[in-house]
C-alpha cells in the first residue's frame, strides 16, 4: 500500500502511475488547498483515495500509523513566484515549505512503526556547502535520511518541465538554454555531465520514480541521479 504526499506537478503523474500498477494509492491534498474538491472528484472517480489530514506532526503520525504504508512519497516544493504571492521571501518559503513540511513528514514516517520506503524528490548537483536556499533545504533532508533508520529512494532530477497549472516561462527558457549548452558539452565528450543536468519532464520523472520505488532490485537506501530517471532500462 502506498500513501502519496501532495505535489501537483510530478505528483499527479506518480498517483496515476501507482494506480495503473495496481497499488492502493492514497493521495494527500492539503485541507486548505483550493484544488481539494477538484482532485477529490477526479481521483475518487478513478478509485484513488484522497486524504486531507492536517499538516501537523501529531496528525500525520497518527494517520501514518493507521494506514501503515509501505511507501511514502515526499514530492514537496514551492517557487519564488508562489512565495511572492504569499508575501514570503524565497529563503523563508523554502525553509517553511520545502524543508518545513518535509521534515515532519519524515519524522512521522519514522515513528509510524512500519518503516516505509521514503521516496524523496531532491535535486541534481547538490553540495553540502551550498548557500542556495532551494538546494540547502534538500541537502538538509538528504542528511536526515542518511542519518535515520528508514529505507529511502532519493531522486535527483535537474530542470523539470512539462504541463503545469501555473506556467513558468523562466523555467522553460532556463531549461532550453541549459540543454543547448549541455548538447555542446556532450559533443565534446562530457556525456555524463550532459545526461545528469539535462532537463526532463514531469511525466518521465514521475514514471521513473514509481518504477524504481516498486522495483525490488532497487537498493533500499539509494540515490538516483538524473540520468537514472529517464529511460525504463536505465538505473
Amino acid at each position: 500500500m502506498t500513501i502519496w504526499l501532495w505535489a501537483l506537478h510530478t505528483g499527479r503523474v506518480v498517483v496515476d502511475a501507482l494506480h495503473r500498477a495496481g497499488v492502493r494509492t492514497v493521495a494527500h491534498v492539503r485541507p486548505d488547498s483550493p484544488s481539494l474538491s477538484q482532485w477529490r472528484e477526479k481521483w475518487e472517480a478513478e478509485g484513488i483515495e484522497v486524504d486531507d489530514t492536517p499538516w501537523q506532526a501529531s496528525a500525520m503520525t497518527s494517520r501514518l500509523k493507521d494506514l501503515a504504508p509501505t511507501l511514502v512519497f515526499a514530492l514537496l516544493g514551492t517557487t519564488r513566484k508562489r512565495a511572492g504571492r504569499e508575501g514570503l521571501a524565497a529563503t523563508e518559503a523554502y525553509e517553511r515549505i520545502d524543508y518545513g513540511l518535509t521534515a515532519p513528514l519524515l519524522a512521522a514516517a519514522t515513528t509510524s512503526g512500519n518503516a516505509p520506503l521514503f521516496v524523496y524528490l531532491s535535486a541534481a548537483g547538490l553540495s553540502p556547502k551550498t548557500r542556495n536556499p532551494y538546494a540547502r533545504a534538500r541537502v538538509r533532508i538528504e542528511a536526515e535520511l542518511a542519518a535515520g533508520p528508514l529505507p529511502y529512494l532519493v531522486a535527483r532530477p535537474s530542470f523539470i518541465i512539462g504541463e503545469r497549472d501555473e506556467p513558468r516561462a523562466g523555467e522553460r527558457w532556463a531549461a532550453r538554454i541549459a540543454d543547448g549548452a549541455l548538447s555542446v558539452v556532450g559533443a565534446l565528450g562530457a556525456k555524463r555531465a550532459a545526461a545528469r543536468y539535462a532537463s526532463t519532464t514531469n511525466e518521465i520523472l514521475g514514471e521513473a520514480v514509481v518504477r524504481l520505488a516498486l522495483d525490488p532490485a532497487t537498493p533500499k537506501r539509494h540515490i538516483a541521479e538524473s540520468e537514472a530517471l529517464r529511460a525504463p532500462t536505465s538505473r
